[in-house]
């Protein structure tokens, strides 16, 4: 296993505070989260996914595209950011992991699917028949639809658009 100093900087630049450098390892995180207590933590560790970011090594954070459960395993559910003692922003960690996965294409699908029907439809579940009718019984009224050159905007400014082609 190789140390990547580039993908070290980018992972250090994320968090502009100097406490990122001083994870202590006290394993809150990973006592904490809702994913490692289900999955165990030997399956889904937040404290390992970091420490071996902060140090630099990629191939043990982004694997091949068949084997980056662990680090697509995150709800965001930001219970270890709030449970950390260096106040370290693991989620905001995670965002950035995944997206270097998808751009070096080793993510899943799913999120590029995803992102394109919000893309084209400026919603992740477009509106359908079946959801329209089912408003209407329940006496809700109908929808706005959304603006899809808003979204389309949003997802071009942030580079996303690029890595939907």
């Amino acid at each position: 296993m190789s140390w990547d100093m580039n993908f070290r900087r980018k992972v250090l630049d994320k968090h502009q505070d100097i406490n990122l450098q001083y994870c202590y390892q006290c394993s809150r995180c990973v006592r904490e989260c809702p994913v490692s207590a289900i999955v165990g933590d030997d399956v889904y560790n937040p404290r390992r996914i970091i420490l071996n970011a902060f140090l630099g090594l990629k191939d043990a954070v982004i694997k091949s595209k068949d084997d980056n459960v662990n680090l697509y395993a995150c709800t965001y559910c930001d219970t270890c950011d709030e449970v950390c003692p260096s106040n370290i922003e693991l989620t905001e960690i995670f965002y950035l992991l995944k997206n270097i996965s998808l751009a070096e294409n080793k993510g899943p699908e799913w999120p590029i699917a995803q992102a394109k029907v919000i893309y084209e439809n400026g919603l992740a579940i477009p509106m359908q028949a079946a959801i329209e009718k089912r408003r209407e019984r329940m006496g809700l009224s109908g929808l706005p639809a959304p603006d899809v050159s808003d979204i389309q905007t949003i997802l071009k400014e942030t580079g996303v658009a690029e890595l939907l082609k």
